[in-house]
């Protein structure tokens, strides 16, 4: 596809600056003379030259593309690996033919018209949709380029576009292949189908040693033994060098008295409302209360509100919702009514059920946590020091057993693991911190030598030392005969069956039906209607789908099924075509993609043609100088 060379928006140019543009089309063998001396171009086609830096900055468009679709700064190496270099050679090469067709047919543009390109491009616009000097050099400092180059080579595609509208511009599709289009999308099917599960060929019989054997052989890789080793570890963290017994009770009476708040448990009240309509409403009714006419509960009543209705809940002083409720209640006593408050919701009274007094806990109740708690404290404050007296050990010849015993550090040892984390029998190595890190230093590290610690969040190390390496290796048979028992009966199961469905199929197509042999082997036809191209049915899949449209009505396939280890066979029993199926019932883009298809396709036999009129010499050292800068 050459869609970079057929664009016709007015900021193209622009585009094609800022590297926006995809290149889509295969990289073309470039025919003619490739030599590797050092010049000032990078190639020629006839008179026409591509210079250096010109390949430079369209190399580098194209890597700035290429890592914005990736999300991450491509290197030149990755670069070279998707074929970058020769991609821009080649975009190269198919502008510099054009150019050399546009000359040899004296195509040209005047100033003015130039001119006009440039100021009708949107990049070049301010608000009002006017040309803006200070926006043109503006974008084109953006992008490094002086203005006196941006109008060559905005004239230079202009003339471009000149041939490449001649070749595609208009083309369009004719109405039977739209037709056509339209009917092979809207077509649907109806398939029958029945599957055969593994039963049908199982109980499977163990082979004979020398064909196990023999199959062992060819599949020995996926039982070899991996690469284990043997390490010896030490977790550092604050709890791992807590140490109560250092805390004094003196530090720990001090401590409760200077964080006694923190072991108190506040009053807690119950609290009661009667919300009114009005604040008059609730002042003759407060006044009622406080006179002894009426009590609160009657108060309720009277206004047909349930016990379930007063209550409001049971809060300390800062949990009550609506501070002025709180300022009323916790300024009564138990069981007494406030005056009128002003609520968040209206004038309402409160009620104060019960008081449950603040509770201070005893230091003899929270001395053990308080005594934790400051020894995990200091843990904390002197982990550093701990850290850099196990490294000055190390540095000292000290081994990690005794560098972690002079720290009261515990010293773990795994006697065999593999990269994945799993011991011999396969059994995932439990309790291990920073798995998954540590594993993989450990793999990448020398025996019996000393390592940097790995880091265990912010404020943790995990020391560790490979102390043996088990090489990887072919198992024998002997060692894993019943895993590769139950893999063989697996494979031969679903090799069997495969054979069993392809046999089934071969008899419908001889003429069997699928209903007969479906009787015969106790199964269930089963249906499937409305199928549609590329669509993913939950019985099918996508490939059944696909299936189903790849063979002629009456005809017969054989699939996997979604599970795996089952058969289908299918026969395509229906074929409709949609009604009214024309042109007219496709969407425009439909028609709209097929003619540029064909546009690019011409345009793209156009460049080929032309590669091999013109003589095309590409300079293979001016490449190498293009990119060492």
């Amino acid at each position: 596809m050459l869609t970079w060379l057929r664009g016709k928006s007015g900021s193209l140019m622009v585009k094609l600056l800022l590297g926006l543009l995809v290149v889509s089309f295969a990289v073309w063998g470039i025919s003619g003379q490739i030599f590797t001396g050092v010049g000032n171009h990078v190639l020629s086609v006839g008179d026409t030259r591509v210079q250096v830096n010109e390949y430079r900055l369209a190399y580098d468009r194209q890597l700035q593309l290429l890592s914005q679709q990736f999300g991450t700064r491509i290197s030149r190496e990755q670069a070279r690996a998707f074929g970058l270099e020769q991609q821009v050679l080649a975009q190269l090469v198919a502008g510099a033919v054009l150019d050399e067709q546009a000359r040899e047919m004296d195509l040209g543009l005047s100033r003015d018209r130039l001119a006009a390109l440039t100021a009708e491009d949107p990049a070049f616009q301010n608000a009002s949709g006017q040309f803006d000097r200070n926006q043109f050099d503006f974008v084109l400092q953006q992008v490094g380029m002086r203005p006196d180059d941006y109008l060559r080579n905005r004239e230079q595609l202009a003339i471009r576009q000149q041939i490449v509208d001649a070749v595609a511009d208009g083309m369009g599709v004719p109405d039977t292949f739209l037709n056509a289009v339209a009917l092979y999308q809207g077509e649907d099917r109806t398939a029958d189908y029945i599957i055969l599960d593994r039963a049908l060929v199982e109980p499977i019989e163990d082979p004979a040693d020398d064909v196990l054997q023999a199959w062992f052989d060819e599949n020995a890789a996926s039982f070899a033994a991996p690469e284990y080793r043997a390490l010896d570890y030490a977790k550092l963290e604050p709890e791992d060098i807590t140490d109560p017994a250092a805390i004094s009770d003196e530090q720990v009476a001090e401590f409760y008295e200077t964080h006694r708040d923190s072991f108190a448990e506040a009053e807690q009240r119950t609290i009661s409302q009667i919300v009114f309509s009005d604040a008059e409403a609730a002042e003759a009714a407060s006044g009622r209360i406080a006179s002894g006419d009426a009590t609160f509960d009657e108060i309720a009543t009277e206004l047909g509100r349930s016990a379930g209705d007063l209550t409001l809940g049971t809060f300390t002083r800062d949990d009550v919702p609506d501070p002025a409720i709180a300022e009323a209640a916790f300024a009564l006593e138990e069981g007494g009514v406030s005056e009128v408050v002003d609520g968040a919701f209206g004038a309402l009274i409160v009620r104060v059920d019960e008081i449950a007094a603040e509770a201070v806990r005893p230091i003899e109740e929270v001395s053990t946590e308080i005594r934790e708690e400051m020894a995990l404290d200091e843990a904390s404050r002197i982990l550093l020091d701990v850290y850099d007296a196990y490294e000055d050990a190390r540095a000292g010849g000290a081994t990690l057993r005794e560098a972690a015993a002079a720290q009261n550090l515990e010293v773990v040892s795994i006697p065999a693991v593999d990269a994945n984390g799993l011991d011999p029998e396969g059994n995932e190595v439990a309790d291990m911190p920073a798995a998954d890190e540590v594993l993989q230093a450990a793999f990448e590290a020398e025996p019996n030598t000393e390592n940097a610690p790995v880091a265990l969040g912010s404020s943790g190390y995990v020391f560790y030392e490979v102390t043996e390496v088990t090489p990887a290796r072919d198992r024998a048979l002997d060692e894993v005969r019943e895993d590769a028992l139950a893999q063989w009966r697996e494979q031969e199961t679903r090799r069997l069956l495969a054979e069993r469905a392809n046999e089934i199929a071969t008899r419908i197509e001889e003429g069997a039906a699928l209903a007969e042999i479906a009787a015969e082997l106790e199964l269930d036809v089963q249906t499937k209607r409305g199928l549609r191209r590329g669509a993913d049915d939950v019985d099918l899949g996508r490939e059944g789908v696909a299936t189903a449209f790849s063979v002629p009505v009456r005809g017969v396939e054989t699939i996997g099924s979604n599970e795996g280890d089952r058969q289908i066979v299918l026969q395509v029993s229906e074929v409709f075509a949609p009604a009214n199926a024309s042109a007219e019932t496709l969407p425009e883009n439909v028609a709209q993609n097929y003619a540029g298809g064909l546009g690019d396709d011409l345009l793209e036999q156009l460049v080929t043609r032309l590669q091999a009129q013109y003589p095309v010499t590409v300079n293979q050292g001016a490449v190498q100088q293009a990119l060492s800068f």
